[in-house]
């Protein structure tokens, strides 16, 4: 079969498509025939070597796949095969081997899909949805005006339509093209801001009455998340979801306490329970079957063009999910 690595760390071009061994499935395993893989920005970080971790080299990068059951080991549930399924592979402790035409799993691991939901939709409602999901749930925005950063992305676009079914009482979108700002208006946003621009948080304070939001999603860091605090009402909260671009000076942090407000850090991985996340999976794969959240997609790449798909991811040059299509 054919699956994506890199030997060295480097600019996207180090991503090569090989031919490896087709797994097969042993004992309580399936085989899944991938029809969507998703690409997520810490793996172009991690591909350059810019993330918390850095990984043993070759690496097969790649955690969340969606595609049919088209083998099944012994002991494993024979109703799935032929299903239709998503494996976050995140989620079992793998954080590796997405990118590629095959993956085998535990069959415990791989969660049914709605039969009207896509492939693609599926793959952009693992890291990004359980994301969004968790972070709507850390930082509740019920009869709350919320400010969420990077609202034409992935997690951006699904935060702000969570934030919205879960009763917030007005959503702004930060985003830096004129597209992006299109997207999270069309998606239920009230009002859409550009941070890009100089002083963009007197227009949020203008619309909360002088006041800002109570709540800001943050998952950009930098120059973005230090402009945000203009932007934070008193005794508001910052949930910062972009740890690893962290840089709030210490008199700023003290500021935020003079003022009463919060920083919240955010990390996925330790929020998955083990008897959870299916169910989490669940429950955003049946809102989006139901037109209640809409994935925004920013293209589909094949396996050997995994190097534009990183390229447009890392440039910020598309909106929404990118994916792999094998």
């Amino acid at each position: 079969m054919k699956a994506v690595q890199f030997t060295r760390f480097g600019p996207p071009e180090v991503l090569e498509a090989i031919e490896v061994p087709k797994p097969e499935p042993k004992g309580g395993e399936v085989l899944v025939r991938v029809h969507a893989a998703g690409v997520n920005f810490f793996e172009v970080l991690m591909r350059a070597d810019r993330y918390a971790v850095t990984p043993p080299l070759p690496v097969f990068p790649g955690v969340e796949v969606a595609g049919i059951v088209e083998d099944i080991g012994a002991d494993a549930d024979p109703s799935l095969s032929g299903a239709r399924v998503a494996v976050p592979l995140f989620a079992i402790g793998r954080g590796f081997g997405g990118y590629a035409e095959y993956v085998v799993v535990d069959a415990g691991a791989a969660v049914r899909l709605p039969d009207s939901l896509s492939f693609a939709d599926a793959a952009a409602l693992m890291v990004q949805g359980l994301t969004a999901l968790h972070m709507v749930r850390r930082s509740p925005p019920k009869g709350k005006v919320v400010l969420v950063n990077a609202a034409g992305g992935g997690v951006g676009s699904l935060l702000l339509q969570l934030a919205r079914l879960e009763g917030a009482s007005k959503v702004i979108a930060a985003a830096g093209s004129e597209a992006k700002r299109r997207i999270a208006l069309s998606l239920g946003a009230d009002l859409a801001v550009d941070y890009t621009a100089r002083d963009w948080a007197g227009p949020v304070k203008a619309a909360t009455g002088g006041q800002g939001a109570d709540v800001i999603y943050e998952t950009v860091g930098g120059d973005v998340a230090r402009a945000s605090l203009a932007a934070l009402a008193p005794a508001g909260e910052i949930l910062l979801a972009a740890m690893g671009r962290f840089s709030l000076e210490l008199s700023e942090i003290r500021s935020m306490l003079d003022a009463n407000q919060s920083l919240k850090g955010f990390s996925l991985l330790p929020l998955i329970a083990a008897d959870k996340w299916k169910s989490d999976l669940a429950l955003l794969f049946d809102l989006a079957a139901a037109a209640a959240l809409k994935v925004v997609h920013g293209g589909s790449f094949s396996l050997d063009e995994a190097a534009e798909a990183h390229r447009v991811l890392e440039e910020r040059r598309v909106s929404g999910k990118v994916v792999l299509v094998p």
